[in-house]
């Protein structure tokens, strides 16, 4: 595998110099599709075109209910998402994105004021910093001074991904989310694709394979890592698809959340959940993740984790929540087999 600071030099020169917008993307892998929540679509009429012209996002990664937040963008590039988020939060909340490339942020900071003017504010509530996603301290993020961070296809960029993790852990406050979008791989990609410039600047070569994120996740004390959506990428460039034959990328929306006690697997303790409503363009039904939608007024039945999940997060005023943890009930069998194991005629174990 090539060091560290050549494939941060290479990665610079691809998105500071190579590419001037996301017409000199080489695949469709950075590209995201049309966002369904009209919210999202209106704040994004909002935004400075030159701005949008050199975005390179795999995901929409604006999750709901951030008034007032203190959000942070890992890799914001030319402040697509921060500008969005600056609508959202709202002029009691702050948006700080981080990048690593000149190029981009000179894009981002020079329409500061024409997006503070554009949405009404007296003082502009998004600030760049130049950093490393890997080193948020040498930044100069304080511990547990966010409330929620995004990143939008920039993770696989990094060449040490447990330090991304282990950084964003530390500077979420409890009860925090790191929602973000990233490229995922169905196998561990060989060294030779690793080591391609074009592949790596494309988001396809440091794609990990979704079993390390979730041990590397877990490792970093996000328990439970949540899957909000995905999609099959497909590459539509030749030479691209020659090169990563026979393997699979989809483009992943994962939410990490920031709490004590979260279980490696979903158990049951009797918990049920009811969603009150109230959430901005979700006032019907509420997604969480890709298996759990509350709809409004009907109480479901919820493993331990998804009731912390609500219980002690931002969207604890939303929800009625009933149950303990004073008795275990084993697996929770909505989020897979209630017994993983042999079901036939009982025999003796000797």
């Amino acid at each position: 595998m090539k060091d560290r600071l050549t494939i941060e030099s290479e990665v610079q020169a691809y998105y500071g110099v190579e590419l001037k917008g996301s017409e000199d993307l080489k695949t469709n892998a950075c590209c995201t599709p049309a966002p369904d929540n009209p919210a999202i679509r209106q704040a994004l009429e909002n935004v400075h075109d030159e701005v949008s012209a050199r975005y390179y996002g795999c995901g929409l990664t604006i999750p709901t209910t951030v008034q007032g937040l203190r959000v942070l963008d890992l890799g914001s590039g030319s402040g697509r998402d921060c500008y969005l988020l600056s609508q959202l939060v709202g002029e009691q909340g702050s948006v700080l994105g981080l990048d690593m490339t000149d190029e981009q942020l000179d894009v981002a900071r020079a329409h500061l004021d024409w997006h503070r003017e554009r949405f009404g504010y007296a003082q502009s509530n998004v600030a760049f910093v130049k950093g490393n996603i890997m080193d948020l301290a040498g930044a100069g993020i304080a511990d547990e001074s966010v409330d929620l961070i995004v990143s939008n296809c920039v993770v696989n960029l990094a060449t040490d991904k447990a330090a991304v993790l282990s950084e964003a852990h530390r500077v979420l406050r409890e009860g925090g989310e790191f929602y973000f979008s990233d490229v995922y791989c169905d196998r561990r990609l060989p060294e030779d694709l690793q080591n391609d410039r074009e592949l790596y600047g494309e988001c396809l070569g440091g794609a990990l394979y979704w079993n390390d994120f979730q041990n590397l996740a877990k490792a970093a004390g996000f328990g439970d890592p949540r899957v909000v959506e995905s999609r099959r990428l497909t590459v539509d460039n030749p030479g691209v698809e020659a090169k990563v034959k026979g393997y699979r990328f989809y483009s992943v929306t994962y939410r990490l959340f920031k709490l004590p006690g979260l279980e490696p697997a979903c158990e049951d303790y009797g918990h049920e959940a009811r969603y009150l409503g109230g959430i901005e363009q979700q006032d019907a039904a509420f997604t969480l993740d890709d298996h759990h939608v509350f709809q409004k007024d009907q109480w479901k039945p919820v493993c331990g984790n998804t009731d912390k999940m609500l219980a002690d997060t931002r969207f604890a005023p939303f929800f009625e929540l009933r149950g303990d943890f004073s008795t275990h009930l084993g697996i929770f069998t909505d989020c897979g087999s209630g017994v993983p194991f042999d079901e036939g005629s009982p025999q003796a174990c000797c």
